[in-house]
């Protein structure tokens, strides 16, 4: 498919050829789905603990008599019922991430990116250079209609580009080799370079 390409200012600079097998298929919300949470779980620390009763800090006597007391028999104060006793099957350190099959997660890609093309929210641009003005930067992308994006540049980003965009809330900044279906999906638009969209074009074909 043949895919208009504009200058950061909202002009057309020629055009360029995308694969119908990346950009054109029909997406599969259930694949992307299952990317995010296996992106989302490769995240999390687990670093969550909680003491159980054999951790607790308590002396292992029994804490009153057995009899005459009026109260429910008891042993040590350690278990889950007295206050400052262990939790019963609480969260312990673990890890949360689960393996995908690379076939899945590259069709989650190619899902997202088609899916973007299809709702005219993917814009491809000639190339992302601009001075360290944020409100400079802010005009341009307004000019494009973009407001919240992911903007995917080259290999290297520049440096004033970067800077620029970084006081801007609702856009996020990559190279190519850091394009991931969560990012695509939390942000309205996907904004290409030239050399990001070819770069996607050879890893998913």
């Amino acid at each position: 498919m043949k895919v208009d390409v504009k200058t950061i200012d909202n002009r057309k600079k020629g055009d360029i050829e995308l694969a119908d097998s990346v950009f054109g298929i029909e997406p599969r919300d259930d694949v992307v789905a299952r990317v995010v949470k296996w992106q989302l779980a490769k995240r999390r620390a687990g670093t969550h603990k909680v003491k159980g009763r054999s951790e607790i800090a308590k002396t292992g006597a029994k804490i009153f008599r057995q009899k005459g007391t009026g109260r429910a028999r008891a042993g040590n104060g350690s278990v889950s019922q007295f206050r400052g006793g262990g939790v019963v099957h609480g969260p312990v350190v673990r890890g949360y991430e689960h393996s995908l099959p690379k076939k899945i997660r590259n069709l989650g890609m190619r899902s997202i990116l088609s899916a973007k093309m299809a709702a005219g929210q993917l814009i491809v641009i000639d190339n992302m250079k601009a001075d360290a003005k944020t409100s400079v930067l802010n005009g341009k992308l307004k000019k494009l209609g973009v407001t919240n994006a992911l903007i995917l540049g080259g290999e290297k980003l520049d440096e004033g580009f970067i800077r620029a965009a970084s006081n801007l809330p609702f856009v996020d900044v990559l190279p190519q080799q850091g394009a991931n279906v969560y990012d695509m999906v939390r942000r309205d638009v996907l904004v290409l370079s030239r050399d990001a969209a070819t770069y996607l074009e050879e890893r998913l074909k």
